[in-house]
């Protein structure tokens, strides 16, 4: 690699065909795969391990040491998955001792000056949308979508296929296919656009609805829902994937919303 007014630490592991714009640091200690491109102006520091066919656009700094304060100069990574695209202004710190690595899952969209910071996990083919700020240790699922300018605290899980609007205060965890709005942050009814979106037929969907009726619009407790679920409603991915991700949930999850949807 010889790219006119970039500099490439000698360090780097850079695939032949990925093209790197002038006036871009890729620090030692870095991989990126084939078929990336990198544009200008971006900073690339060490631990970032990015993968193939990736696109990174101006002004993005990745693998950034953490904004923690018990950050004590560990080696740890940021991973970017395949086929990611990351606007303008992303920045994204590596990992800390707790997790080593900051992961960024194949097939997603970082869109202009989020901010994703230490040990995230972020799935495949997630949406995080402009302005959006993730705390340390947030987990995103598979096909999520955070709105724009919504503020993620730290520790918050978000499950696959859910929603959440822009300008939201997340501090409560989000469970799988469902979608998260108003103040604070409730439950609004499921994802079923973007479920039908992903191939999900009309009866999965119906069947995703009543488990959310029984949890969110019964007036049980979080405890009396569950049972109910699991007694009464048949044992499919889809049910056990929402009762496991409510045990899991370390910070409990989202209130129902009692008005209109």
């Amino acid at each position: 690699m010889n790219q006119p007014l970039a500099y490439v630490h000698p360090g780097a592991k850079i695939a032949r065909n990925v093209v790197i714009d002038p006036f871009t640091t890729i620090h030692n200690n870095v991989e990126i795969g084939e078929g990336t491109w990198i544009g200008s102006n971006v900073t690339i520091m060490e631990g970032a391990r990015i993968g193939k066919n990736c696109n990174i656009f101006p002004g993005a700094v990745i693998s950034a040491v953490p904004q923690d304060l018990k950050f004590g100069g560990e080696d740890s990574l940021a991973v970017i998955g395949d086929n990611t695209t990351i606007r303008e202004c992303v920045t994204i710190n590596r990992g800390t001792v707790a997790a080593g690595k900051t992961v960024i899952g194949k097939n997603c969209l970082i869109m202009a000056t989020a901010h994703i910071a230490h040990d995230c996990m972020i799935g495949d083919n997630a949406i995080i949308v402009n302005g959006v700020a993730l705390a340390g240790h947030v987990t995103i699922g598979e096909y999520a979508v955070i709105g724009g300018l919504a503020a993620v605290h730290q520790f918050i899980s978000i499950g696959d296929h859910a929603m959440v609007s822009g300008g939201s205060l997340v501090c409560k965890d989000v469970p799988p296919f469902s979608k998260a709005a108003k103040e604070p942050l409730s439950y609004v009814g499921i994802n079923s656009v973007g479920l039908r979106r992903r191939g999900f037929s009309t009866d999965k969907i119906r069947e995703i609805q009543d488990i959310y009726r029984i949890l969110y619009q019964k007036n049980y407790n979080t405890s009396q829902a569950m049972s109910i679920i699991e007694a009464e409603m048949e044992a499919t991915p889809e049910r056990d994937e929402i009762l496991d991700f409510i045990r899991n949930s370390s910070r409990g999850i989202m209130k129902g919303y009692t008005g209109s949807v």
